[in-house]
C-alpha cells in the first residue's frame, strides 16, 4: 500500500441553482429554542424555506449507497480519541488494486474529473465520494451540486437555504441533533471556519479545507457516520453526542455545520 495524503483542498467554483417548481408540503418540526434569540430553523439572518414533501425511501437510498460502498471497501472502522486516531478494522485502500482504484475513479467522474483514480494518492476524494452518493441515489444536481471540494456544496446549500423545497439546509451544532441522512462537516487545518455565533456565511467559505461525513445510523447518544478518503478508504466512524444530543467538535474533527436532510 502507498500512504496517501487525504487532506482536503479547495477546488470548485459555486454552482448555479435551478429553482425547484415542485409543490412542497409542511415545514420541518420545530427544534428546541436557542440562546441566540433567533427563531428555530433560521440560518444567520434568514429563515429556511418550506420543507420538501417527505420521502423516507429517498433518504434510505442515500444511506444505503454509503453503506454499500463501505462494504465494498472492506468495512474499515476509524476511532477518534482526543488527538489520537486508530484503525481497529482495516479495509481495502484506494490504491490497493485496480478494482478499488477504479471505484475511486467513479467517484471522481461524478464530480467532473474523469482522469483521476485511487492511484492519484495526493488528490483528496472525500467530496467526490459524497457527490457520487447523491448522484447515484438520484438527488438532482440543483438540490446538491457535485463538487471536488466540500466548501463548494456547503456554500451552495447555505446560499439557497431560504428557497422552498430544499432537500438540505444548514443547522447550527447547538440547535439541532443530527439524524440519519444528514451530513456533518468539519474544517481541516490549517483552515478554520469563520463562525459568528455558530453561523457561517456562504461567501466566506471559498477555499475552506473541509470534510463531511454522512450520518447512517443513530443509537441514543451514538452516531454512525461514513465518509470517503478517511484513512485512504471508505470508513465508518462512531461519534458520541453530548448529554443534550448535540454534536461535539473534537481535535480530529472540528465540526462546524450540519446539513439537515429534510426528505
Amino acid at each position: 500500500m502507498f500512504s496517501c495524503d487525504f487532506r482536503a483542498r479547495a477546488g470548485a467554483m459555486l454552482m448555479a441553482l435551478a429553482v425547484s417548481l415542485a409543490l412542497v408540503a409542511c415545514s420541518s418540526p420545530p427544534s428546541k429554542p436557542t440562546g441566540s434569540g433567533k427563531r428555530p430553523g433560521t440560518w444567520s439572518d434568514y429563515r429556511s424555506g418550506t420543507a420538501p414533501r417527505p420521502n423516507p425511501a429517498f433518504k434510505r437510498a442515500i444511506i444505503a449507497r454509503a453503506e454499500q460502498e463501505w462494504q465494498f471497501f472492506g468495512r474499515q472502522e476509524v476511532v477518534f480519541q482526543g488527538e489520537l486516531e486508530s484503525i481497529p478494522r482495516v479495509g481495502a485502500w484506494e490504491d490497493e488494486d485496480a478494482q478499488h482504484s477504479e471505484r475511486v475513479n467513479a467517484y471522481w467522474r461524478s464530480a467532473g474529473q474523469t482522469q483521476l483514480t485511487g492511484m492519484d494518492c495526493q488528490k483528496p476524494w472525500s467530496a467526490a465520494f459524497i457527490s457520487w452518493i447523491m448522484r447515484n441515489a438520484g438527488v438532482p444536481d440543483y438540490q446538491f451540486p457535485s463538487a471536488i471540494a466540500h466548501w463548494s456544496y456547503i456554500a451552495d446549500l447555505i446560499e439557497y437555504a431560504s428557497l422552498p423545497g430544499r432537500y438540505f439546509v444548514p443547522r447550527r451544532l447547538q440547535d439541532y441533533s443530527p439524524e440519519p441522512g444528514d451530513l456533518i462537516c468539519a474544517y481541516r487545518q490549517p483552515s478554520r471556519a469563520p463562525l459568528k455565533d455558530g453561523y457561517v456565511r456562504a461567501n466566506l467559505l471559498m477555499g475552506l479545507r473541509a470534510h463531511c461525513d454522512l450520518v447512517t445510523a443513530k443509537h441514543e447518544q451514538t452516531l454512525e457516520v461514513i465518509g470517503g478518503n478517511v484513512r485512504n478508504s471508505v470508513s465508518k466512524v462512531r461519534l458520541q453526542l453530548n448529554q443534550r444530543g448535540y454534536l461535539q467538535p473534537m481535535p480530529r474533527r472540528p465540526w462546524f455545520v450540519i446539513l439537515q436532510n429534510r426528505l
